[in-house]
């Protein structure tokens, strides 16, 4: 059973976000403001966070930020109608997904199960075997990266998006794919979240654009193109 921490500041949607949850089989904790939030998360260990961004006492960016420096627990945003910039934002600040209000129960539990499903597998999936090409290095049964000797800290999205690269190394992979193979998402909606993990990822294991091996194949998709032996 799954553990879910709900963020949220209007009683009516907690409650029926709670309802939701727990007749489809969750465990949930409620936090009515970012402050609270962050204590639950230290004090639950949940699997998945639904975090509203309007709080009060700290707001949901800043709540964000906190979670993804302590955690890589999956983050669900969810963000106000026609809020473009705030979906951007989210998936910058390392948001797994995110919905938007008003949303359907069936939209709400569909996204929650494509993450934890996501999350499992990458969490049950080690290999025995590790890659290495000489600038990278991935142990999976460990789930470590090494980047020129040097362990990267990746969440698992990060990981599972360098693993895809490195499987298809030579390849373009197009948005449209990488949402499908990293995100279980095969609708192919949202590839903005593909650019901003691209991003993240390059950051994190501190290449540049121009230096780093997953290039930008422009109107096609990314691929990764170990260093040549």
């Amino acid at each position: 059973m799954s553990s879910v921490l709900v963020v949220e500041d209007e009683p009516d949607i907690a409650l029926a976000l709670r309802v939701i949850l727990e007749k489809a089989g969750h465990e949930v904790t409620v936090a009515p403001d970012g402050k609270q939030g962050l204590r639950a998360l230290h004090d639950y260990k949940p699997t998945l966070v639904l975090l509203d961004i309007g709080l009060p006492v700290i707001d949901g960016w800043a709540v964000l930020e906190r979670i993804r420096d302590v955690s890589d627990v999956p983050v669900l945003l969810l963000t106000a109608h026609g809020m473009e910039q705030d979906k951007v934002r989210g998936l910058k600040g390392g948001a797994d997904d995110y919905l938007t209000k008003p949303f359907s129960t069936v939209e709400l539990l569909a996204r929650i199960e494509a993450i934890l499903r996501r999350t499992e597998q990458s969490g049950g999936s080690a290999q025995s075997e590790v890659y290495d090409d000489g600038l990278v290095r991935m142990d999976h049964r460990s789930r470590r990266v090494y980047v020129g000797g040097v362990e990267a800290e990746v969440n698992a999205t990060e990981y599972r998006l360098l693993a895809t690269f490195v499987q298809h190394r030579g390849a373009v992979l197009s948005p449209r794919q990488l949402l499908k193979l990293v995100w279980d998402d095969p609708t192919g909606i949202g590839a903005d979240r593909v650019k901003f993990a691209v991003l993240r990822l390059r950051r994190k294991l501190n290449w540049s654009a121009e230096d780093s091996p997953i290039k930008a194949a422009r109107g096609m998709g990314y691929r990764y193109d170990p260093p040549k032996s």
